[in-house]
Parts: structure tokens; sequence; C-alpha cells
């Protein structure tokens, strides 16, 4: 749709020909700027938009019921990757790069330099699953803040990466206020940091913030379709955090992402310390997410749980 921009005006005198008639019409797009620009400035009150993600992994078992846990976080969620599975997938990520600073960026956000904005992608990546600080961003590419903070904001505003906020309340202190960063979809995480393999996934010291990453999409794509907009947060103070918290109307989950097979108590530490802190009475579940094949108790109430019971 992003290239009938015409289109546009003819389907708002259409709809409003027959207002009290809904789903007239199912427009897709893949470039969110002027997709986005244009259904605000044309269809205004007309139209209800659903942003797609990739796939999750429950929908990729779905379709291929013998997926594997690792092989799906480096190979990412992208449809098209799993319904033509000899599609190589680290020439579709280095297309979907050059694609993506070619097309949107240059010609949709006014970046003069494409090979600054690239290296800017790739130190979000290093940063995927931290705190996100645009000064340290800025100061390792080679760019003023302010140009920091408008690339971001266009990763963000295009998909490529997610900001988590701090969940806090008046119980707590020293809370963060910084959010965290993670990338959008882990196969692209993976791209960006050249693991090219589940073998190179193992070995690599950024496996725990991909596993972390993986974790974050899954919460959100559970969250978006429970319809649950802004429920996920993560909680943090000066020495300790707790990954994800789901706040569904006061009622809370917490969460930690482990790439461990084997999670033990010690891994509830911080979960144990938070539910304190909130009021055990508030927290109706949660656990350590990891790769377990079976979820299993703790003594003190929370779970190991696989990846697969996020629902």
């Amino acid at each position: 749709m992003q290239y009938a921009a015409g289109l546009f005006r003819h389907l708002k005198v259409a709809v409003d020909a027959h207002r009290t008639r809904n789903g007239q019409f199912l427009l897709t797009g893949s470039q969110k700027f002027t997709f986005m620009k244009n259904v605000s400035e044309s269809l205004a009150g007309r139209a209800d938009i659903v942003e797609l993600e990739t796939l999750s992994f429950a929908e990729i078992l779905g379709a291929l019921p013998e997926a594997e846990l690792q092989a799906a976080i480096v190979r990412g969620g992208f449809p098209e990757l799993y319904a033509n599975p000899d599609i190589d997938s680290v020439a579709f990520y280095n297309s979907y790069l050059a694609t993506y600073l070619e097309r949107d960026v240059r010609a949709l956000a006014n970046v003069g330099s494409l090979r600054d904005f690239e290296r800017f992608l790739r130190a979000c990546a290093l940063r995927s699953a931290n705190l996100l600080n645009k000064a340290d961003l800025a100061r390792d590419v080679g760019i003023a803040p302010s140009t920091a903070n408008q690339w971001l904001s266009i990763l963000e505003a295009s998909g490529q990466v997610v900001l988590l906020e701090p969940w806090f309340s008046n119980r707590t202190k020293s809370i963060v206020k910084s959010p965290k960063l993670y990338i959008a979809d882990t196969g692209l995480l993976c791209a960006l940091l050249n693991i090219r393999s589940v073998e190179a996934l193992r070995q690599s010291p950024a496996a725990g913030a991909v596993w972390e990453t993986f974790v974050f999409a899954q919460l959100r794509g559970r969250e978006r379709r429970a319809g649950r907009s802004g429920s996920l947060f993560f909680w943090r103070d000066r020495t300790r955090e707790v990954d994800f918290v789901v706040d569904a109307g006061g009622r809370l989950e917490l969460f930690e992402a482990k790439w461990t097979e084997f999670p033990d108590l010690g891994d509830t530490v911080n979960l144990d310390f938070v539910r304190t802190v909130i009021g055990k009475s508030r927290v109706t579940a949660g656990g350590v997410v990891s790769r377990t094949p079976n979820s299993f108790p703790f003594s003190n109430g929370f779970r190991a749980l696989p990846v697969t019971e996020l629902g």
C-alpha cells in the first residue's frame, strides 16, 4: 500500500459511504513510515492498525512441530524462512539489511551516512538485553548524542528495536529510569552479531543476551495476543534485576531468563527478593525461563519453565 498513496483518498470516500459496515478493506504494507503517515492523514478514525511481529516459537512449532529451539533462535521468526526452508538465512539477512538501509532509511529517514547508521545498528545489537545508554552509543559510533537519539527513534519506529520500560511503585526506591534495549528478532540479532549456527550460538559470549532477547519476544507476543498492551516491564535497583515483570491490572508475574538447561534455586534469588519488596500477595506466578525441556517447581514457589510454557 505504501506504493499506492493516491488510493487512500478513494478508500476514505468508500468507507464514509458505508460507515456502519466494518472490515470492508484489508491493507498491508511493509514500509511503516509512509504507510502509517498515509493512514493517519487519510483514514483517521476509520481504520484499526495491527502491527505484525515475526513468528513466535509457538507459531513456528504450530507449522513445523519438528522445529528445534536453538535453530529457531538463530534462524529468527521471519515467515518466509519457514515457508521455504531452502532459503539460506545468512543471505536472507544480508539482503534484508541492505534493503532496509537503502530503501527505508535512506529514502524515508534522510540519514546522511548509511555506513554510520549500520554501525549504530550493530552497536545496538551488542547492547541487546542491556540498559540503554545513548551517550555510550553515540561515543562508540562517533556521532552526536542528538543523532543517536534520532537514529534510535528510527530503529524503534521501523520495528528493528524495542525499548522495555522499568516497572516501579511508590514502595520501591532507587529504581532505574532508563529502559532496556532489545533487537526485535533474534534472527536479525544473530546476523548482526555474526552468529551463523547453533554451535556458534552455544559458544558465543552473547548467548545469554540472545536468549533474554528471545524470551522477551515470546512474552511480548503473548501479551499482545492477550490484548494487554503496555503490560510488560523489567525491575531493577542498584544491585538487583528481574528481567521481566508482567503487570495485569496490578497482579504481577515475575520472570528471569537463563540460558542454562539446568536452572536451580539460586536462579530465583532476585525473583524472591523482588516478590518480598513488592508484596507476595501481588505476585501470582513466575519462574526461570530456560532451555529446560520440562517444567518443575522450586521450593520457594517459583518454577523452572521451558519457553513453550509461556503460552
